[in-house]
């Protein structure tokens, strides 16, 4: 006797039974990235920097194999870059207040740019409503990009705390998400 095909309701291509399960996977991930950045911010931070050190690093291993190959057009290049990540892969392990430092520099660069681009924009023109918003966006970024480029390695620690309170509310409703969904599915009974 032929069995009758299994219902399954697909959301964004993925199968229903499958989908709460992964939201409840992401949110516990989440969560616990989110306690790690929270508690040990500074220690968090220096396995980022390791990581991209070591993701630098392999990289320019693969732009030395590539200026090996005869049919490189710019093996000269190549190499170049590959020398460069290298060399910047292990100032970056082996430096890491020194990485967290660029790390907030950076970051207190382009908060910098966006708030003098916002101020400008709403000073210069748009609808009186949307000037006061993008004025006053452009003054908070300013200030904060002022300060995390003062001391940028004492922000980069105070924004991975941020950062990990952030996640931790995102882990936690990811995890009640993930419950919801799988009592809505277990009511239509799929």
């Amino acid at each position: 006797m032929p069995t009758e095909p299994e219902v399954v309701v697909v959301q964004g291509g993925v199968p229903s039974k499958v989908v709460w399960q992964v939201e409840l996977i992401v949110g516990v991930i989440t969560l616990g990235l989110g306690i790690a950045l929270t508690f040990h911010p500074s220690t968090s931070l220096s396995v980022v920097c390791v990581f991209i050190g070591a993701l630098l690093i392999l990289g320019g291993i693969f732009h030395f194999i590539r200026a090996l190959d005869h049919d490189e057009e710019h093996r000269a290049w190549v190499a170049i870059a590959g020398l460069l990540e290298v060399v910047i892969g292990v100032v970056m392990i082996r430096h890491l207040d020194l990485t967290k430092s660029a790390i907030g520099l950076l970051i207190g660069v382009v908060w910098i740019v966006q708030g003098i681009v916002a101020l400008m924009g709403g000073i210069m023109g748009g609808a009186k409503s949307v000037r006061g918003w993008a004025i006053g966006f452009g003054l908070i970024s300013l200030i904060a990009g002022i300060v995390v480029v003062s001391v940028p390695s004492s922000s980069v620690n105070a924004l991975a705390t941020l950062l990990g309170i952030w996640f931790i509310i995102m882990g936690l409703l990811e995890l009640v998400g993930g419950f919801v969904l799988r009592s809505q599915l277990k009511k239509a009974g799929i």
